[in-house]
């Protein structure tokens, strides 16, 4: 299952400050992991506006529009994940064109923004951060609605490539984490051979390293602690370990009551 996982879930008041955190885009966040799409978008447009050389607002508002495509085409259950035969097998998605034009949009404005920062200072935490979220959010898009998974594959690595650039500079930038336990997490799914050529082409597949990683996160990460919690869901649930997904859903239903999801895959393994 060599793909990128996008969901929400835990409590962003109660994390510790993110890089050029500001409450706006905290609202944003709380809004796209409760399914609120339009508020969602309204905040970080507002963001936008204000910030307009901040990438952070443009690499979010595209987050919200991939969540509401995930959302439409019912990408995000926990069984398509746990299931490699269902996941490989399953039917070619019909992406909404218009959404998928604003998310390219959106994107090619944080590239932009990041870029003019990182001409002046390559170590820009913030501009470093956007592009490891936008490399992560395009590998998404091309994995699970699109079925392009060696193009997933391209995002993946440059994603964790970036977040390893980041986190020399700020070793306790801990949403920068999830890029690299994902990469080692899902590629260290495959089987050894598998696993073998993907290192030979620079990856990274330690299994145990990457659910490490996401465990930094999910434990001490802010806008990105949601990704991690919602993988170490779906990492328990793979492991046969349905005391721990349940109380990881139980924590995401509690905090996002607006998305049903959570209390949804939470009652298929009570």
């Amino acid at each position: 299952m060599s793909v990128v996982l996008a969901l929400a879930g835990a409590s962003l008041a109660s994390s510790p400050k993110p890089i050029d955190s500001l409450p706006n885009l905290d609202r944003g966040f709380q809004d796209m992991y409760n399914l609120d799409f339009a508020a969602a978008h309204r905040t970080f447009r507002a963001y936008q506006q204000a910030y307009p050389q901040n990438p952070m607002g443009y690499v979010a508002n595209a987050a919200a529009y991939l969540f509401s495509e995930f959302d439409r085409l019912h990408i995000l259950e926990s069984d398509l994940f746990t299931d490699d035969r269902r996941f490989e097998q399953r039917g070619k998605l019909v992406p909404d064109p218009a959404v998928k034009k604003e998310f390219d949009n959106e994107l090619m404005k944080s590239d932009a923004a990041a870029a003019k920062i990182l001409a002046q200072n390559p170590n820009d935490k913030n501009s470093l951060f956007s592009e490891v979220l936008a490399n992560g959010l395009r590998g998404d898009y091309a994995a699970l609605i699109e079925k392009r998974n060696l193009a997933s594959l391209g995002y993946m690595k440059t994603s964790r490539t970036i977040a390893e650039k980041l986190l020399a500079v700020d070793p306790i930038c801990y949403d920068a984490y999830l890029a690299v336990g994902v990469e080692n997490y899902l590629l260290g799914l495959n089987p050894a051979p598998v696993r073998w050529v993907l290192r030979m082409t620079g990856s990274q597949t330690d299994k145990q390293q990457g659910l490490d990683r996401l465990r930094l996160t999910a434990e001490k990460g802010h806008y990105l602690a949601p990704f991690a919690r919602l993988l170490l869901a779906v990492a328990a649930l793979r492991d046969k370990d349905r005391h721990t997904a349940r109380i990881l859903l139980a924590g995401l239903a509690q905090e996002f009551p607006g998305n049903q999801l959570y209390a949804t895959e939470l009652a298929r393994i009570q």
